[in-house]
């Protein structure tokens, strides 16, 4: 039976607050930390921790939009997206610190992290990988791909990206570009794409967003979480 803690940090002046989703025996496991959406910490990516507690992992749910925002309109979480990703510098010391914050825990097996996200949650996974972190993995469903405009490093995490081919946030070309990107960083890298299927597509709730080029698609979804859990039994048995 999984438990819910909510883990508080204080970044830069701004409270943070992630959840951490783990059996109640609290032993250390291989955790995924999860960066959810431009909603924020919700239901969704609470859901998806609870599954990877029922496989044996531990997930932790990252605060990145601040405590406050919680639950806050589309178009107020829609401005925060943009502030964070108008200063990528600053983002990266964000994740690090939420990364740093979470390798600290009990809970957490020491060298057992693979960083996840959804949409800019994704473009945030990726990110880390970006900074040369040393991370299992870093793993993207349907993530934005813009690179960071940033001094590349050497990657050394194993990084997969779950991508919609329709997605029109993410065009043919900067599918391309990332894998160049990728291999220019030396990592061992996979991009899994899926004909006509469009962003967004592992959220049921998708289009209640009523965003164009945003849908759910179930086979996708399924798809997608069967190769990241593929991937986990890889890295960790």
């Amino acid at each position: 039976m999984s438990r819910q803690t909510q883990v508080p940090l204080e970044f830069e002046g701004e409270s943070l607050e992630g959840v951490l989703v783990g059996r109640r025996d609290s032993q250390a496991r291989p955790t995924v930390m999860m960066i959810p959406t431009v909603m924020g910490v919700s239901d969704l990516e609470l859901a998806f921790g609870r599954q990877l507690v029922e496989l044996g992992y531990n997930a932790f749910v990252a605060d990145i939009f601040g405590k406050k925002f919680r639950g806050s309109p589309r178009d107020v979480m829609f401005g925060e997206l943009n502030r964070l990703k108008g200063d990528r510098a600053a983002l990266r010391r964000r994740l690090l610190a939420i990364l740093d914050q979470v390798r600290g825990l009990a809970e957490v097996e020491a060298g057992g992290i693979v960083v996840s996200g959804y949409c800019f949650g994704g473009m945030c996974a990726l990110d880390v990988a970006r900074s040369g972190a040393n991370i299992a993995a870093a793993v993207a469903f349907h993530g934005l791909f813009d690179p960071p405009g940033l001094p590349p490093e050497k990657i050394k995490a194993k990084v997969v990206a779950f991508h919609g081919w329709d997605d029109p946030m993410v065009p043919p070309d900067k599918v391309v570009a990332l894998g160049q990107e990728l291999t220019e960083a030396g990592c061992d890298w996979q991009i899994h794409a899926y004909g006509h299927v469009a962003h967004g597509f592992t959220n049921p709730r998708a289009a209640d967003l009523q965003i164009d080029g945003v849908a759910y698609n179930a086979l996708a979804a399924e798809r997608s979480w069967t190769s990241f859990i593929n991937l986990l039994e890889e890295l960790f048995g």
